[in-house]
């Protein structure tokens, strides 16, 4: 049975973290000027950063791969992150953050009834979506901070798609070879309507940053074959259309 080796993705964790320690924050005192529909996107996006990861780091723990716990747990991190950095972007155009959003509170609960593999899986989906609307929001405006956040987002989220699939590659293997690519067509098509119910959701931001609504989705099919492949074989990686 194929398991990738979790130290080396904690190693490359600890990496990004010392690098934006270096790094240090984007210069918030400039500000930020965006239609108020982008806005509106950005809010969206931050409440669902913003977690604290209790119950996957609960299933991970109990997984037995002290590895990959410690690698979860940066992964969590890093998602906080982001949440902050969406938060100061927000403050520095003079926006409020919100407390909750109904999409948020339904993919959490529905990931806490489920076990680690299913937990994932569900995650997986809220990730490569991000991975688009990150995209959109790094090319898709003139604003200088906007581009700074978005593209430090993107670049963290280009390696969270792999780490997820590599632990789920380990997870597959305990169920039944034919049973693994049917689960994964499910997932395909949940993705799928999840990408039709945020190109709706946020279909006028999408259209400022010029980027449509059937493009969004169909980018968003496109990147989950990809990300099928690196599930289903060892040592997979996600290509460069889903992680660009």
């Amino acid at each position: 049975m194929y398991t990738d080796d979790f130290a080396k993705w904690t190693r490359r964790f600890e990496e990004e973290r010392e690098r934006r320690h270096a790094q240090g924050d984007p210069d918030w005192a400039q500000g930020a000027t965006l239609h108020p529909a982008v806005w509106a996107g950005i809010q969206r996006f931050q409440v669902g950063e913003n977690g604290d990861g209790t119950s996957l780091l609960a299933k991970a723990d109990r997984a037995g791969d002290t590895d990959y716990g410690q690698a979860v747990r940066l992964f969590v991190a890093e998602e906080q992150n982001h949440a902050r950095l969406l938060a100061h972007l927000l403050t520095a155009g003079g926006i409020p953050t919100l407390t909750a959003h109904w999409s948020d509170t339904a993919f959490i609960r529905i990931r806490r009834l489920m076990g680690l593999r299913m937990e994932l899986l569900i995650l997986l989906i809220a990730e490569v979506v991000a991975l688009r609307y990150y995209r959109a929001l790094r090319d898709g405006t003139d604003d200088p901070l906007t581009s700074e956040v978005a593209g430090r987002i993107l670049s963290d989220e280009q390696r969270h798609v792999p780490f997820h699939c590599a632990r789920l590659h380990t997870c597959l293997t305990e169920l039944p070879r034919l049973a693994r690519r049917p689960l994964l067509a499910l997932w395909q098509l949940l993705l799928l309507a999840v990408a039709f119910v945020v190109a709706v959701d946020h279909g006028p931001a999408l259209r400022r940053l010029d980027t449509g609504r059937l493009r969004f989705v169909a980018d968003v099919a496109a990147s989950s074959r990809a990300v099928v492949r690196a599930i289903l074989t060892p040592c997979g990686r996600v290509s460069a259309h889903a992680r660009t």
